[in-house]
């Protein structure tokens, strides 16, 4: 073959794909050519018209598979785990081709060397302490960087967006003490924000129940904000309660966001425990009213009832001022433990969202100390009673014992509440996966097929084409991806095939860590991370910089 005509030849020809593109519209049957990580050609119907199909260096037959964006998982906790785990099948499988990390307002940049020990202590039961792991950047851009250089160079499974973690911001500055900032104070974090948003953040992530992000007011907050819509990014807040006071921490959150000019986005948008039973309609009413008055609104869920956190995080904001050490402290001290008690069991801890505790939902997930394994996937209330005690002294010690690092589940969902809010135009997936413990919440390994399995398959929530818009479009357009999460042409070939007659999730609540089926192909800039079902070595994925 001439050199010259090979040249024009495409990389990949996808035959006789059932496209469902990304934008909601009806899905089409065409060939779809790719070469150096771009769509390049689509041709509507090829095979049926006669005309002139896509050359290529190879061709897969798509016969029967659906041919869709990949997927964008808009809450993600691989911060550590993209540079731990190079084959990161967890998310690749699922057909996941950019996370948003940095969530929760808790993240490993911008640090200094002192909040940097603070932040892996914090957040040891999200990502592990980091043993294993090169902490060589402080910065938001060195840390991007980083994630470009992945594993010897070539780059990491998946490609990642980062949100500045405004409580990481706020340890740097003001540290781990429950007050105001001073005016300096909130200019240097303006700064740390501004500057983190310049080296290619696409927003800011705050974790509003979690210390010390939790002890910023709304004036500090809105201030922050104005800086990330200056720069074009979102803020994207888990807010102050998913509990009693829910419905009062999403008003709070649309007026404050509203109040900065700065676009919204609602993470892990439930509505769980028992007061909360049935009311998504009216969170719902409060998302629709803000729209029609010009709000800049998104949001994203998982499709399952249980929650998933750390034991800690469960304890009243006053236990962890101070910092880790410092909560560690007063959980030792049989005096401030007993308070806590009375906070978890009695009043409603802010950290377990102003309800009381029910032992019973509590589920532990994962250890960071093996010697304490034989706690996960029991509640606190079974191993307390195996132990003969009460469910506090079990849950103390585990705090204590496994210095905060303990995950557990919260079965404190509601089924009626997740279909209503997943029915939303603004709603987008994220898994909000832990990727670490025994046992851990399965929407790590299946959120996605989870909603093209059960949720669009077989209860028919959504059509596929709305589900993938879902999933794909509308989650760039929030990124503000000028080339990503639709199939069209120029933009790039980050895509996934499945079977939409078999996709499912693996992974259940038994086997949380099983990959799911029906997804035979994934693609990453083009190249195969996911082929014939296997992973493939191909480290394809960037940092995506705000642009």
């Amino acid at each position: 073959m001439d050199p010259v005509e090979l040249a024009d030849f495409a990389d990949l020809a996808i035959r006789d794909a059932d496209v469902v593109d990304g934008t909601g519209a009806p899905s089409y049957r065409a060939d779809v050519a790719v070469k150096d990580g771009r769509i390049v050609s689509i041709v509507k119907e090829a095979a049926a018209a006669g005309c002139q199909r896509p050359r290529a260096r190879r061709e897969l037959d798509a016969e029967g598979l659906v041919l869709a964006p990949g997927f964008i998982d808009m809450h993600a906790h691989s911060d550590l785990a993209l540079l731990r785990d190079p084959d990161h099948s967890a998310k690749a499988a699922q057909g996941v081709t950019l996370e948003v990390i940095g969530q929760d307002g808790l993240s490993y940049a911008p640090v200094d060397d002192r909040t940097l020990e603070e932040v892996r202590r914090a957040i040891t039961g999200w990502n592990g302490y980091g043993d294993d792991i090169d902490f060589d950047w402080r910065s938001v851009g060195e840390y991007l960087d980083r994630l470009d250089h992945g594993f010897d160079g070539e780059g990491i499974a998946v490609n990642a967006a980062y949100l500045v973690p405004q409580g990481t911001v706020r340890a740097l500055v003001v540290g781990w003490e429950d007050r105001e900032a001073t005016p300096e104070e909130l200019q240097r974090m303006r700064q740390l924000v501004a500057e983190g948003m310049r080296q290619g953040a696409v927003g800011m992530s705050s974790g509003l129940t979690y210390t010390p992000g939790m002890y910023a007011g709304d004036a500090e907050l809105t201030e922050l904000c104005r800086v990330v819509a200056e720069h074009g990014g979102y803020y994207c807040p888990h807010h102050r309660s998913y509990g009693s006071g829910a419905l009062q921490a999403y008003e709070e959150m649309v007026a404050l966001a509203r109040e900065a000019g700065c676009p919204l986005h609602l993470a892990h948008a439930t509505l769980n425990f028992g007061p909360n039973e049935g009311r998504a309609p009216e969170l719902l009413a409060l998302l629709d009213d803000a729209l029609a008055a010009g709000a800049d609104i998104t949001l994203d869920t998982y499709p399952y009832t249980p929650g998933s956190t750390t034991l800690a995080a469960l304890l009243p904001s006053w236990a962890g001022e101070g910092g880790p050490e410092a909560a560690l402290g007063r959980l030792t001290d049989d005096t401030a433990a007993a308070r806590v008690r009375h906070d978890l069991e009695v009043a409603g801890s802010d950290g377990c969202h102003g309800v009381p505790v029910e032992w019973d939902t509590i589920e532990i997930s994962g250890v960071t100390d093996p010697a304490l394994a034989e706690y996960v996937g029991r509640t606190v209330r079974e191993s307390a009673d195996r132990r003969g005690e009460e469910p506090w002294a079990t849950a103390r010690r585990l705090l204590v014992e496994d210095r905060l690092g303990t995950t557990v589940l919260q079965h404190v969902g509601h089924e009626e509440n997740v279909r209503a809010i997943m029915r939303h135009r603004v709603h987008t997936g994220g898994s909000d996966g832990i990727l670490r413990g025994t046992k851990p919440h399965p929407r790590a390994y299946g959120t996605f097929p989870q909603y093209l399995g059960r949720y669009v398959r077989e209860l028919g929530v959504l059509s596929l084409e709305e589900c993938v818009a879902h999933l794909t479009g509308r989650a760039a357009a929030r990124l503000r991806l000028p080339d990503r999460g639709v199939v069209r042409e120029r933009y790039r070939a980050d895509l996934v095939l499945f079977d939409p007659a078999t996709v499912a999730p693996g992974a259940t609540f038994e086997r949380p860590c099983a990959l799911p089926v029906g997804i035979p192909y994934v693609l990453v800039d083009g190249r195969f991370v996911i082929e014939d079902g296997r992973r493939t070595d191909v480290l394809a994925g960037r940092a995506v910089r705000r642009r």
